[in-house]
């Protein structure tokens, strides 16, 4: 009945909101643990997912009609391979969904949202580069205060090897070592009609930031969500050699016509790196307490003693850092044994 009502608000916001919008895919989460659900409602992912706002070109030798800069499944084409999705991408439409994790302290989630696109491509064919897949994101931190869905404290997205730190209004969070870029705008989402961040991505190098405004492309909402984590998933897959060239890096070749071709240069979420700051590859996935504690001031206790992490080998597992706080007078200290990090396999 759940599914219904979604289904029925994302079509009528749809249907008002134009036709560049995306919005009656309330699928079904394909999913082992995306934070469970509130008396089997939505996910937590489902919950906090952006409404997200992709500008699309649909011009250019490697536009593929626009189905560049549309996001899609890894397998969109129906297999693993990720070296002949380039070439795929002008023969089979895009699957609009996103993948997710979520990684929990006692204190705090924290939801990874990757966005997968078949090329990364430019119409300056002697200005700029171009590669076969692409994957940016973002990390939601959410305060768990004793509601099914917590609070949204702060956001941080990937524009390549660039970082961006935002926090919605009215959240307590400042600046740590890394500045904050802007105020992380919310919006009520046709889909559920409760408030979501709102994000944007470009066209051509998805660099992927908070909304600014823009119009036109195709906004998204109520898609599908894909466990990162789950059974058979991208992690599970993360040493097929058909699928990812190197840890954290899908294979992608340059036998496309590509003037200036760079090979292997798209990265899953435990292969995201800011250029600058202090922290290792992969961190934004793999050990977000550490990060959130490095580009934040938080007021409130932060543990980072993970309850569960499937990205670091258990689905309990203790941080090997210092820990702003490793107490919660909301969510009682779980016992946990340290699991080997995983960030690079």
């Amino acid at each position: 009945m759940l599914r219904w009502r979604l289904f029925k608000a994302a079509l009528l916001g749809a249907l008002l909101a134009g036709s560049g919008v995306v919005g009656p895919r309330p699928a079904p989460v394909e999913a082992a643990d995306l934070g469970g659900g509130a008396d089997g409602g939505e996910t937590l992912a489902e919950r906090w997912a952006p409404i997200h706002h992709q500008a699309v070109d649909r011009h250019g030798r490697h536009a593929a009609g626009g189905r560049a800069d549309e996001i899609t499944r890894v397998d969109f084409d129906g297999d693993w391979d990720a070296r002949d999705n380039w070439a795929d991408a002008e023969r089979f439409p895009a699957a609009p969904a996103a993948y997710a994790s979520v990684v929990q302290t006692p204190t705090h989630w924290f939801v990874v949202y990757m966005y997968f696109h078949a090329r990364d491509w430019t119409n300056r064919p002697l200005l700029d580069t171009e590669h076969e897949n692409d994957a940016e994101g973002l990390l939601l931190a959410v305060q768990r205060d004793g509601t099914p869905y917590g609070r949204l404290r702060a956001a941080i997205t990937v524009a390549h090897d660039n970082f961006y730190s935002y926090v919605p209004a009215g959240s307590p969070w400042g600046r740590g070592r890394e500045t904050i870029d802007g105020v992380l705008p919310m919006r009520v989402s046709p889909a559920d009609g409760r408030p979501h961040p709102v994000t944007e991505q470009e066209a051509h190098g998805h660099a992927l930031r908070a909304y600014s405004g823009f119009a036109g492309g195709t906004v998204y909402s109520g898609y599908r969500i894909i466990d990162l984590l789950g059974p058979g998933g991208l992690w599970d897959r993360r040493a097929d050699p058909a699928l990812f060239a190197a840890p954290g890096t899908f294979a992608g070749g340059c036998e496309h016509g590509s003037l200036r071709c760079r090979r292997d240069a798209a990265h899953a979420p435990w292969g995201w790196d800011d250029h600058d700051d202090r922290l290792g590859r992969g961190a934004l996935a793999t050990d977000p307490a550490a990060v959130v504690a490095d580009y934040f001031t938080i007021p409130e206790p932060l543990s980072r003693t993970y309850t569960s992490n499937g990205y670091r080998g258990s689905k309990c597992c203790t941080a090997n850092a210092i820990a702003a706080s490793t107490s919660s007078s909301l969510v009682p200290q779980a016992a946990c044994t340290t699991a080997p990090h995983a960030r690079q396999a």
